[in-house]
């Protein structure tokens, strides 16, 4: 056994150093902002449908309050929904990534999950979530569900809670 004494690696060790580095203020000590939306799915919606849930900075932080919840969406197969990220219509500088805040929410029973998924990627910025992503690209992105593997049969709603800080 040894006692350790250790320094977080995201804030904390910046702020341990001489000279101080500060770390973002999206990452200690930024405004938390909240989106709240709601999307009603259909009982015929098929697979790859897609429903913009958010519009956010990519600088943002995506803290892990962030909640999807859904309905109960089939009363046969196995749908499954991710949360991504996208580029807005029209707009390049990432590439869309379905699945990089939730990936394959069984939505067969109705439910909840905490976004971003994995304790990783806790604190990260949204640009840094999106996979094979290395800058930000500094817009505005979307954040959508898509459900996969399986269209619904049952209609239900969903709805996004993301608590995010920025500046």
């Amino acid at each position: 056994m040894a006692i350790v004494n250790l320094v977080g690696s995201r804030v904390m060790d910046g702020l341990d150093n001489v000279p101080k580095d500060l770390a973002a203020p999206g990452e200690a000590g930024g405004r938390v902002r909240c989106f709240v939306e709601t999307v009603e799915v259909g009982s015929a919606d098929s697979d790859t449908s897609t429903y913009l849930l958010a519009r956010v900075p990519s600088n943002a932080v995506i803290l892990p309050t962030s909640t999807l919840y859904w309905d109960d969406l089939a009363s046969t197969g196995a749908p499954t929904v991710d949360v991504g990220v996208f580029n807005q219509s029209g707009a390049t500088g990432i590439t869309d990534d379905d699945n990089a805040l939730a990936d394959g929410l069984d939505v067969t029973s109705a439910g909840s999950s905490v976004m971003p998924s994995g304790i990783a990627n806790y604190g990260l910025p949204l640009w840094d979530l999106v996979a094979s992503q290395t800058t930000d690209p500094g817009r505005m992105l979307d954040i959508k569900a898509t459900l996969q593997d399986a269209d619904v049969n049952v209609g239900g709603t969903i709805t996004m809670v993301l608590h995010y800080s920025v500046d």
